[in-house]
């Protein structure tokens, strides 16, 4: 199967590629169908949840959730460096951070609710902790933060951030300028 990258993903290796479970599939179109499905089941099962979600094991298991009909390696932190994101061998360094970091943040009430899963949303797109699906799962984590402390869910542009489009790319200049110490632009995006 080939794929398209859209600017900003990022691109599996044959390893990682080679992990795609169903069979069937041949194009890059049935595969963004098909995973679209399984993060539909995923959201469900998380909806469900009333556990901690700031939880390494709660990270995983959404991701698992949302990619385990896709990939093997659903759940399971990259072993490579990719484009984006922190040293594979120090993604449970960092995650445990960001964790404890946003539950210290949700307990003093440091920023407003939606700064915090924004924040949360950034952060964890920037330790990049698995080979695919990062931004998709972490604007679920950061929507079921949102709503833990009380928000609504953000609506992320209203639109498909899987496809070249306007919005994506008001979302991928969004989480670069909060690379450089700027937030309100995401937490804007997040609420477009």
């Amino acid at each position: 199967m080939q794929l398209d990258y859209p600017p900003g993903a990022t691109p599996l290796d044959a390893d990682e590629l080679a992990s795609l479970i169903p069979s069937h599939l041949t194009t890059q179109g049935q595969l963004n169908e098909w995973e679209q499905l399984n993060i539909l089941h995923g959201e469900a099962w998380a909806q469900r949840q009333r556990k901690d979600l700031l939880t390494e094991a709660f990270v995983r298991q959404l991701h698992r959730q949302m990619f385990g009909e896709t990939w093997k390696w659903a759940g399971e932190f990259r072993k490579s460096d990719k484009n984006i994101g922190v040293d594979w061998f120090n993604i449970g360094t960092e995650l445990k951070k960001l964790l404890d970091d946003a539950r210290y943040q949700a307990d003093h009430g440091t920023f407003a609710a939606d700064e915090i899963a924004v924040r949360f949303h950034h952060r964890l797109v920037a330790v990049h902790p698995f080979p695919n699906g990062n931004g998709r799962h972490a604007r679920l984590m950061a929507d079921l933060l949102v709503e833990r402390l009380g928000r609504p869910r953000f609506s992320w542009g209203c639109q498909s951030l899987a496809d070249l489009s306007v919005t994506r790319k008001r979302y991928i200049a969004a989480l670069q300028t909060a690379d450089r110490r700027d937030i309100a632009p995401l937490l804007a995006f997040a609420r477009s």
